[in-house]
């Protein structure tokens, strides 16, 4: 039987509430630039030295010709680049390609390729018109049915939203003040990436990390690289049963967005039973802006329709359901990235 996958955190940006494995990874024939097998791909490739695209070509199973005009319009846009001698060589956008630097995208970049993702996209007319969604429409599933089938796309799902919380983590606990908390409870946090973050910073608080039981298993690796595995409880359980009680603090990072209205408001009234009389929900996501600006949230909340039948939320969406959770939205924190802190006490 193939290990868990996030069941939340289906997004660009990561991570989240029940987990399963996932389907149609591709192979590395099928994506040489990211791929991770005897290789990490052109990217891991091109910091050993700079190399023609024939070179590459026979190092990756690819034909040449047609490597080299794909290179030749990813240098166009700055992801790699083309020397006068002929050779490509990384570009500082190009170096988030390879698996060995902290910040890799390479991951997350692969399942962004990946069939099941661009076969959603190709769906996306079934979501406008009748508001289920894509993935649906594709396979005969919903996602996270179609995502315990294939354990290799599973485990590049799961690294690939993994990745996603590293790069989120120093904006999230850089942005709210966490120092007032004594009794954090991370509700579907994965392998625990933003608990150990909230607690490495806040070394007076104690944590919970809250997932399925195979999640939870599994955290104990990071946890105890980070140096926090003495401080945190492993709970596991179902977010639409209930919560772990007794805390002032719950974080739901790239929970809520996976989830219609009804289902996320009988997560937040588990979590609103389960806090402390003046504890805190702390919902992690991207807000909608009002008007016409640009947003990654407005992408996003495409994906979420497609994927999942979840959706992004204004603020004053996520006030009303909040409202009819039993909380009240308190503030929004905005944080460095396109993540904000809304943070709700009980009413």
């Amino acid at each position: 039987m193939p290990g868990p996958v996030r069941r939340a955190s289906f997004s660009f940006a990561h991570r989240g509430a029940r987990r399963r494995r996932t389907a149609y990874a591709r192979s590395e024939k099928d994506d040489p630039a990211g791929s991770s097998h005897e290789h990490g791909g052109i990217a891991d490739l091109l910091a050993e030295r700079p190399q023609t695209a024939a070179e590459l070509a026979s190092r990756t199973d690819t034909h040449a010709l047609s490597l080299y005009r794909v290179l030749r319009m990813l240098a166009g846009v700055g992801i790699f680049a083309e020397r006068p001698d002929g050779t490509f060589e990384l570009t500082p956008t190009a170096a988030l390609l390879r698996s060995d630097v902290p910040d890799s995208m390479r991951d997350i970049t692969r399942m962004m390729g990946g069939e099941w993702h661009w076969r959603m996209y190709g769906e996306l007319m079934h979501s406008v018109r009748t508001g289920g969604t894509a993935v649906r429409k594709a396979y005969g599933m919903e996602i996270f049915e179609l995502l315990e089938r294939d354990p290799a796309a599973g485990e590049l799902f799961n690294r690939a939203m993994t990745s996603n919380s590293w790069a989120a983590v120093p904006a999230v606990v850089g942005g709210y003040d966490f120092s007032r908390f004594r009794r954090v409870v991370d509700v579907a946090g994965g392998q625990g990436i933003l608990l150990a973050g909230i607690l490495k910073a806040n070394p007076g608080a104690q944590g919970v990390l809250f997932d399925l039981p195979p999640v939870v298993g599994g955290a104990g690796e990071l946890l105890g690289r980070e140096g926090v595995a003495d401080r945190v409880e492993l709970v596991s359980g179902d977010f639409f049963e209930s919560v772990p009680p007794g805390a002032d603090a719950y974080v739901l990072k790239h929970v809520v967005h996976d989830w219609d209205d009804e289902r996320s408001i009988r997560i937040l009234r588990n979590v609103a039973s389960a806090m402390d009389e003046n504890g805190r929900v702390l919902i992690v996501e991207m807000v909608v802006p009002v008007g016409n600006e640009p947003s990654p949230s407005k992408l996003l909340d495409v994906q979420m329709l497609m994927g999942t039948g979840g959706r992004e939320r204004t603020e004053e969406e996520y006030r009303a359901l909040l409202e009819a959770s039993g909380l009240r939205l308190t503030r929004t924190v905005p944080t460095r990235s396109p993540l904000s802190v809304i943070e709700a006490q009980a009413m």
